[in-house]
C-alpha cells in the first residue's frame, strides 16, 4: 500500500506543472513526469508533454489538434520514444492521427503459444537463469489513421496505414549484466522448428486497413451510455511484404451504461482472427488490431491493455478473443485551483482464449520436453482475472488510473498492478 501512495505522491506533484487552465479556446500544454508503474515492465520514469488547439470554446473539450510527445523508459529495459498527432480539424471532417513511435524492450516476455498448452513454470526462473521467458524485442512503428461519418449518422469508415520493422534476439545478458546459464525459451522454440529461421530475427511488416463503426457514446475520456462497434480488417499483402503475407479481422463491442448516479457498467468483447491458411509471423501475432490506439503499444492478451493480473504475452494463439467488464464508481467531485477533479473506482473482471491455435509441430520433440514444456491443446479454456482499481479524473479528459488484477490460475502469474492513464477502454 505504501508503494501505490508513493507513486500517487509523484503523480500529483507532476500535475502541479501541467498547464491546462480554464481556457476552453486558443493553446495549452500538459508537461507532466512520465512516472507509472506495470508489474511486467517495472518503474516508468522520463517525459510527456501535449500540446492542444482548441477552437471554438463551445467545442470542448474536443480539440482541433492534439500533439503529444513522450520520451521514456522502464526500468526492465524498456524505452518508449513517441510522437502522436491527432486532428478533427486537418481534413474537414476527418479524424487524422499520426503515430511514429521507437519501443525498446530488452526483457520482452515469450511464454510460447496457445496459452495452457505451452507450460508456465516459475521454478524455471532461478538465480543463474533470470531470463528463461525473455527476449529482445525491438519496435519501430509508422501509423496514419483515417475515420469519418457518413453524413450526420452515427456509423462511420475507418481507413489506415502502418509500417513497422520489429528486431527480435536472445537477450544481452552481458550488456544487462544478468548471469545466464542454459537456453531461454525463446532460443528452445529456435532450435524446435517452431520459431523458423526466416522469421526469427523480426522483419517488416507494411499493413492496410479498413472498416466500418458505429459509435454512439456521449463522450471518450469516460462514456456513460452508448455504443462503439467496429470491424477492421487489417492485411499486409505480398506485393509490398514479400515474405509472410497475411491478413487479420478484428471486431470489437463496446458498450456503457449508467446504473446511478456516478455508478456505470462497461464492457469489452473482442474478437481477433486470421483469414485464410497464410503464416503470419510469430512477432506480429501479439498485436491486436484497432481503429484508434491511444497506448504505445497494443500487443498480446495478458497486461495492462488486455487481461489485467495475467502474464503479459501469456495467451497468444492464430485466433483470440477476449472480454472486459468493469464497474465504475466516481465517489467524490471536488475544485483543486479552479480545477475539476473526481476521484472514481472500478471492480473489473477480464478473461481471454484461444479460439484457433498456432499450428505447432511437436514430433520432433524429445518425451521429456513434451512433457516438460508442453500439454495437449484443449479448446474453451479460459484465462481470467479479477481485480480493482482507483482513478482521479481531471478536467474530464486527463485519467490518472491504477488497476491490481488476480490471476484466477497459477498457469497465468499471480498478479498484476499497473499505474497509469486513462480507463482501459
Amino acid at each position: 500500500m505504501r508503494k501505490i501512495v508513493l507513486i500517487f505522491c509523484f503523480f500529483m506533484s507532476g500535475l502541479s506543472v501541467f498547464s491546462e487552465t480554464n481556457e476552453k479556446s486558443g493553446l495549452t500544454f500538459g508537461a507532466l513526469p512520465a512516472i507509472s508503474y506495470d508489474s511486467d515492465l517495472g518503474f516508468q520514469y522520463g517525459a510527456l508533454i501535449n500540446f492542444y488547439l482548441y477552437g471554438n470554446a463551445a467545442r470542448f473539450p474536443n480539440y482541433d489538434h492534439s500533439l503529444y510527445l513522450e520520451l521514456s523508459t522502464y526500468t526492465k529495459g524498456t524505452t518508449i520514444a513517441r510522437v502522436r498527432y491527432d486532428s478533427e480539424k486537418l481534413i474537414p471532417k476527418v479524424r487524422t492521427t499520426f503515430d511514429i513511435s521507437y519501443v525498446t524492450d530488452q526483457m520482452s516476455d515469450f511464454y510460447g503459444f496457445n496459452g495452457f498448452q505451452s507450460v508456465y513454470n516459475p521454478s524455471l526462473v532461478t538465480s543463474s537463469n533470470r531470463l528463461f521467458y525473455k527476449n529482445e524485442k525491438n519496435m519501430f512503428r509508422a501509423k496514419a489513421d483515417f475515420q469519418g461519418y457518413f453524413g450526420e449518422s452515427k456509423f462511420g469508415w475507418i481507413a489506415g496505414y502502418s509500417f513497422y520493422h520489429f528486431a527480435v534476439d536472445t537477450i544481452n545478458n552481458r550488456k544487462l549484466n544478468i548471469d545466464k546459464t542454459g537456453e531461454t525459451l525463446y532460443e528452445k522454440y529456435k532450435n524446435w522448428g517452431l520459431i523458423n529461421a526466416e522469421e526469427a530475427l523480426g522483419g517488416s511488416i507494411n499493413y492496410f486497413k479498413a472498416g466500418l463503426k458505429y459509435d454512439s457514446r456521449d463522450q471518450l475520456a469516460c462514456p456513460t451510455k452508448g455504443i462503439f462497434t467496429e470491424a477492421v480488417i487489417q492485411t499486409a499483402p505480398k506485393f509490398v511484404n514479400g515474405t509472410f503475407p497475411h491478413t487479420k479481422l478484428a471486431i470489437i463491442h463496446r458498450q456503457y451504461f449508467t446504473l446511478a448516479k456516478d455508478l456505470l457498467f462497461a464492457y469489452r468483447l473482442d474478437y481477433q482472427m486470421s483469414l485464410g491458411n497464410n503464416h503470419v509471423p510469430y512477432y506480429a501475432q501479439p498485436l491486436l488490431i484497432t481503429s484508434y490506439l491511444t497506448a504505445a503499444t497494443n500487443q498480446g492478451l495478458g497486461g495492462k491493455t488486455s487481461i489485467r493480473g495475467i502474464l503479459r504475452n501469456r495467451v497468444i494463439g492464430d485466433n483470440v478473443g477476449f472480454g472486459n467488464f468493469e464497474l465504475r464508481y466516481k465517489f467524490l467531485h471536488f475544485e483543486f485551483m479552479k480545477q475539476s477533479f473526481y476521484l472514481g473506482t472500478n471492480l473489473f473482471f477480464d478473461t481471454g482464449l484461444i479460439l484457433k491455435p498456432v499450428d505447432m509441430n511437436l514430433t520432433n520433440l524429445s518425451l521429456a520436453d513434451r512433457n516438460t514444456y508442453f500439454k495437449d491443446y484443449a479448446s474453451g479454456q479460459f484465462h481470467s482475472a479479477a481485480g480493482l482499481g482507483l482513478k482521479i479524473g481531471w478536467n474530464e479528459n486527463f485519467v490518472i488510473s491504477a488497476d491490481f488484477g488476480k490471476a484466477f490460475d497459477k498457469q497465468d502469474g499471480e498478479k498484476g498492478f499497473y499505474l497509469g492513464l486513462n480507463y482501459l477502454f
